[in-house]
């Protein structure tokens, strides 16, 4: 774990703009304390779908707008200022709610370095990277894609 503080400006994140993903710090940074981003989900879009983490818990704030959330097989609507923890194993996924975007901060504790998950993604959204391709990655970042009739039945 870091002994100093670390301090990233919002100028000198690095923004993946077709994710809507700004990195923040990755492990590397924080001597493996967290890694954090913040995400906006465009309304309408498909935001996350089903996953668990074996080894991180993963924090949301939603800073602004609402956000639809899987957890195990309930699913919720998370409106600004509210704040979530999903441990380890954990069933989650998640996507705007409602007719505007949504703002959110993610943090993840015991978590591998992820930021080249999220430039994996950002490729995957401009259609130069095969989905296929996060799949290959699964215990890479720990992040393991799962079934949720649930989310599959889930309604505007």
């Amino acid at each position: 774990m870091t002994t100093k503080p670390v301090l990233v400006r919002s100028i000198d994140a690095e923004v993946l703009p077709a994710s809507g993903v700004s990195l923040l710090a990755d492990t590397t940074a924080t001597g493996g304390a967290v890694t954090t981003h913040r995400s906006i989900f465009r309304a309408g879009k498909d935001g996350a779908p089903p996953h668990t983490h074996g080894q991180a818990s993963e924090l949301f704030f939603v800073l602004s707008g609402a956000l639809r959330v899987l957890i195990d097989d309930e699913i919720t609507i998370l409106e600004t200022g509210d704040f979530l923890l999903v441990p380890p194993n954990v069933k989650h996924a998640f996507e705007a709610a409602g007719e505007t975007d949504t703002e959110v901060l993610f943090v993840l504790t015991q978590a591998k370095p992820r930021f080249d998950y999220y430039r994996l993604l950002e490729g995957v959204y401009r259609g130069e990277t095969d989905p296929a391709e996060l799949g290959k990655t699964q215990d890479l970042y720990d992040n393991h894609y799962a079934e949720s009739p649930a989310w599959a039945g889930r309604t505007a």
